[in-house]
């Protein structure tokens, strides 16, 4: 008998080539999905149109802004989450700081300068060792071109709209872990351990050596981490 679906959502400016290494691991036991977050420009817009296609019940991964739409999809259709994996991701709506360069990101992109994005992201987005992999740094260039300007400002749009989700994690009843890269300086550590100590029953898997996109950056690791998750 074939597990239940797994749906994953990417980050900001990532496509399915963010989960890749997870989707060829988990692929040949259940059904896996990866949704399109790039087509709606607020949180509940983009967690309607991903519940409108999914399964009628799956367990639930995101990354960064995938996990934003995760906790998103968790307080519209809890009954339809049978576990919850959030990676590299917070429950803190954005402060002034964040705002700020959210802004100036969607002013570039708009006045066409959209390939220089990356170049901004990629310092924050990878630990400093992989910000020297060509191979790594292929892909997240990759991911930002099948992306594309219109799609990233209405992420953008998005994650700036989005609600402080703390107040509603206690709320969450299904198995729950949360993942972060112990290099990661966009939702450190210390945001992990806040969001799994406000949802009962959460575990921690810190992934050694690994920035923000610890999927590609370090997959044999977070694939366990998730083989775990989707055994508890």
């Amino acid at each position: 008998m074939m597990s239940s679906p797994l749906l994953l959502i990417p980050g900001l400016n990532c496509t399915r080539e963010l989960w890749e290494p997870q989707v060829a691991a988990f692929a040949p036991a259940r059904p896996v999905v990866v949704a399109d977050h790039g087509r709606a420009d607020t949180m509940p817009r983009i967690a309607a149109a991903i519940l409108a296609e999914a399964p009628a019940r799956f367990a639930l991964a995101g990354l960064s802004m995938g996990g934003y739409v995760a906790m998103e999809i968790l307080r519209r259709a809890p009954e339809r989450v049978e576990r919850l994996a959030l990676l590299d991701t917070q429950a803190r709506a954005d402060g002034d700081e964040a705002r700020a360069a959210r802004l100036q990101q969607i002013d570039i992109a708009e006045r066409g300068g959209f390939d220089r994005i990356v170049d901004l992201q990629i310092p924050r987005l990878l630990s400093p060792a992989h910000q020297r992999d060509d191979r790594l740094v292929a892909i997240v260039r990759r991911m930002a071109a099948d992306t594309g300007a219109a799609a990233f400002v209405r992420q953008q749009s998005a994650i700036l709209g989005r609600i402080d989700s703390r107040p509603s994690l206690a709320a969450i009843g299904c198995p729950t872990v949360v993942i972060v890269g112990d290099e990661d300086v966009i939702t450190p550590p210390e945001l992990a351990r806040e969001m799994a100590e406000a949802i009962p029953g959460a575990v921690v898997e810190t992934i050694a050596a690994s920035g923000h996109l610890s999927t590609i950056e370090a997959p044999e690791a977070v694939t366990a981490a998730l083989a775990r998750w989707l055994d508890r």
